[in-house]
C-alpha cells in the first residue's frame, strides 16, 4: 500500500567561496603563494596588478571605507556572483591587507639561511669513491631514503624490491648491504645505520681502539638494553669491572651523538623547507605594531579583457549558436571562479588580522618583554569571542601559522596553554608551572633525580596543588623522561 508523506529537513551547505576560503585559512604562507601561483597559472580570468578602473575619480571620498555592515559582510561568504558583478564593478577588491601602520610597509626583509643537506653531503662523498654503475645506482637509492636524523629505515628486502621495479634492476638484500657498509664509512659517523645500537657501534668502530671503547662496545653489544634502562647493577656483574671504570665507559657512550643528520640540513625535501612568519609583531617603546608578510604574493584582480569578452557575448543575442552558448558559460565560469578566489584571498587575510590582533591583545606582555611567564592562560574560545569568530575558525587560523617577535619566530599554538588556580585562588598558565618543574629538573641531583611525587610535592610548597598523574602528564609534554632515566651512576 502506498503512502504519501511530507518530511521537513534542514541541512547546512556550504557555497563555493565558503569552501574555498576555508582551505585558504589553513594554508600557512608560503604555501599560499604556491596557489595563487598555480590559480593564476590555472586560471586566464585572473591576473596580477591592481585593478584601477578608467572612470576612476580619486577625488570621490564620500563613501566610507569600512562601516560597521561591511565588517559583517566580510564574515560571512557571498552568493553566487551575477553576471552583471563584472559589467558594473566599479572597483574589484583586492585581498592585499591594510597594514596597522605606514612605516610597516618599510621594514627589512626576513633574512633565512640555506644550508646544505644531508643527502648532498652524502652525494659529493659518494662521487669520490670509485664504485661500479650497478653499485653506484644502488648507493643513491639508499642514500636517497636515508632520513632527517641520517637513519635508514626502510628494509634492504623493500629497498631491493623497488630497484627491481623502478629501476629494473636484478638484485637481492646480498648485493645491498655491501653498499650500505660503504656508506656507513661516510661522514658524519654513525650515519646509514638501521637502529640506534647499529648507529653508536658504527661511531665508536671510527675512534681509537682503548679499553674505554672495548667495553663500551661490549655494553653496546651484549647489555644494550640494560644500558638504555639505566640498569648499571646488572652491566657491572656482567663485565666484573669497577663502578669507576663504567663511569667512564658510560660517559665514552654518552658522548657519541644518536642523530648524526642533525649536524646538517636534514634530508633535500627538509632543506627545501623553511619556516616564513605568516605575520610581523614590532615592539617598541611599548607600542606594538602588526603587518602581514604579504610581500611575494602579488595583487590580484579579474582580467579586463575576459570582462569584455563576455560582455561582447551576453549582448550579442542574435548569433546565439550553440557554440557561443558554451563560450559564455566557460567564459562566466572563469570570472566566476577569478572573483571568488580574489574574495576569498580578501576576507582569509582580514580574519588573519583580526585573530592575530585578539592574541596581542591576551598576550600583550609576552610581546613587549618576551619574558615566557607573562603568558597568560589562553584557549581557543578567549580569542574566538574577541576576534567575533567561530572556535573551528581560530583553530584553523592558529595551525601552521609563525609570528615574528622581537625575541624570535613563534608558532601561534605557543601562545595557547590552559589555566589552573593556585592555593590562594589565582589562576595562573600551565605553561608556568612546566617552567618550574623544568628548572628543578634541570637543577636535580643526577644520582638521586626527582621523582613524580617529590615534584609534586615541590609545587605544593609553591602553592600549585597538582596531583601526580597532572605532573608526570607535564613531564611527558616537555619531553623529560622519568625519573629512572634520567639517573647517572
Amino acid at each position: 500500500m502506498l503512502k504519501q508523506q511530507l518530511r521537513q529537513q534542514l541541512q547546512q551547505k556550504l557555497s563555493p567561496q565558503q569552501i574555498q576560503l576555508i582551505r585558504l585559512l589553513e594554508l600557512p604562507t608560503i604555501e599560499l603563494e604556491e596557489k595563487v601561483k598555480h590559480e593564476l597559472e590555472e586560471n586566464p580570468a585572473l591576473e596580477e596588478g591592481k585593478d584601477v578602473p578608467d572612470d576612476f575619480d580619486q577625488t570621490d571620498t564620500n563613501e566610507p571605507e569600512d562601516t560597521d555592515s561591511d565588517r559583517t559582510n566580510d564574515n560571512e561568504a557571498e552568493a553566487d556572483l551575477s553576471l552583471g558583478d563584472y559589467l558594473t564593478e566599479d572597483d574589484i577588491p583586492d585581498y592585499k591587507l591594510q597594514e596597522l601602520r605606514d612605516k610597516a610597509d618599510k621594514k627589512e626583509e626576513i633574512p633565512f639561511s640555506v644550508s646544505e643537506s644531508l643527502n648532498e653531503y652524502l652525494l659529493q662523498q659518494l662521487g669520490l669513491r670509485n664504485l661500479p654503475e650497478k653499485e653506484m645506482k644502488i648507493a643513491e637509492y639508499i642514500i636517497g631514503n636515508i632520513d632527517d636524523d641520517g637513519y635508514l629505515r626502510r628494509d634492504l628486502n623493500a629497498i631491493a624490491d623497488d630497484l627491481i621495479f623502478q629501476a629494473g634492476m636484478d638484485i637481492t638484500e646480498k648485493d645491498i648491504e655491501p653498499v650500505l657498509q660503504t656508506i656507513q664509512d661516510f661522514e658524519p659517523a654513525g650515519v646509514g645505520a638501521r637502529n640506534l645500537k647499529e648507529c653508536l657501534l658504527i661511531q665508536l668502530r671510527k675512534k681509537e681502539p682503548c679499553e674505554k671503547t672495548h667495553y663500551a662496545e661490549r655494553i653496546l653489544k651484549e647489555y644494550f638494553d640494560e644500558f638504555t634502562r639505566k640498569h648499571y647493577d646488572k652491566i657491572l656483574r656482567g663485565l666484573n669491572i669497577p663502578e669507576e671504570k663504567l663511569k667512564e665507559v658510560v660517559r665514552e657512550i654518552t658522548t657519541l651523538n644518536p642523530k648524526p643528520g642533525n649536524e646538517w640540513g636534514g634530508t633535500m625535501e627538509s632543506a627545501m623547507t623553511q619556516i616564513v612568519p605568516d605575520f610581523i609583531v614590532d615592539a617598541n617603546n611599548g607600542e606594538i605594531t602588526l603587518s602581514m608578510n604579504n610581500r611575494d604574493i602579488p595583487d590580484l584582480r579579474v582580467n579586463k579583457e575576459y570582462v569584455a569578452m563576455f560582455e561582447d557575448y551576453s549582448n550579442n543575442k542574435a548569433n546565439q549558436t550553440s557554440e557561443r552558448r558554451n563560450a559564455i558559460q566557460f567564459v562566466k565560469q572563469k570570472l566566476d571562479s577569478a572573483q571568488w578566489f580574489i574574495d576569498a584571498i580578501k576576507q582569509r587575510q582580514n580574519t588573519l588580522q583580526r585573530t592575530m590582533e585578539a592574541i596581542i591583545q591576551l598576550q600583550r606582555d609576552f610581546f613587549l618583554t618576551g619574558d615566557e611567564s607573562t603568558l597568560h592562560p589562553m584557549i581557543l574560545k578567549d580569542v574566538a569571542e574577541r576576534a567575533g569568530f567561530d572556535i573551528s575558525t581560530i583553530s584553523r587560523v592558529s595551525n601552521s601559522k609563525y609570528v615574528q617577535t622581537n625575541f624570535g619566530i613563534y608558532p601561534l599554538k605557543y601562545f595557547f596553554s590552559e589555566s589552573m588556580q593556585t592555593d590562594s585562588g589565582e589562576e595562573i598558565s600551565t605553561r608556568e608551572v612546566k617552567k618550574i618543574m623544568k628548572e628543578h629538573i634541570d637543577a636535580e641531583d643526577k644520582r638521586k633525580p626527582l621523582t613524580d611525587e617529590e615534584l609534586a610535592s615541590i609545587l605544593k610548597e609553591k602553592g600549585y596543588v597538582i596531583a601526580r598523574r597532572t605532573v608526570a602528564k607535564y613531564r611527558e609534554q616537555l619531553g623529560l623522561p622519568v625519573a629512572r632515566l634520567r639517573k647517572e651512576i
